[in-house]
């Protein structure tokens, strides 16, 4: 039986991503002339520092050679997601309180899309401000994507 090689990769990265205040939020495999994996992560506490990253990366690295995860040659990502792509985990939220967001959700089995400042954030719900004095409060589980829009 083959193991997911993705799958397994989470399984590796995970402790070693905590021990830096940091979490997961996907791995991807981007094949090409070179195969490439790449960790994508995030922290509650602020910004993911380059030297994190290289961190993270030479020991995960490391675990994947030892365990032969790959056959031939690959190159190793370790980066944080970026405003280009979707909030996906519940703890990229409260970081991005006071921002401008673009939320899609579906309710009664209809898409809506509203952007506004990120206000409040729960465990449950998050609070967006759309008006001077309109809020839209929209459950996760509703959810289908967030997207920070950036300020220039």
């Amino acid at each position: 039986m083959q193991i997911d090689p993705v799958k397994h990769i989470k399984e590796i990265a995970q402790p070693i991503i905590e021990q830096e205040d940091a979490f997961l939020i996907d791995v991807e495999l981007k094949h090409g002339k070179i195969l490439e994996a790449w960790i994508l992560i995030d922290s509650e506490s602020g910004g993911i520092s380059v030297d994190a990253c290289s961190k993270i990366s030479r020991e995960i690295g490391f675990h994947i050679d030892e365990l032969e995860i790959f056959s031939g040659a690959y190159r190793l990502n370790v980066s944080s997601p970026g405003l280009s792509r979707p909030l996906s985990d519940r703890r990229q939220y409260a970081k991005n309180i006071g921002r401008t967001v673009k939320i899609k959700y579906k309710m009664d089995e209809e898409y809506i899309s509203s952007e506004g400042i990120l206000k409040e954030v729960n465990n449950e719900k998050c609070i967006l401000l759309v008006d001077q004095d309109k809020q839209e409060e929209v459950t996760f589980d509703n959810i289908v994507e967030t997207k920070v829009i950036p300020k220039i």
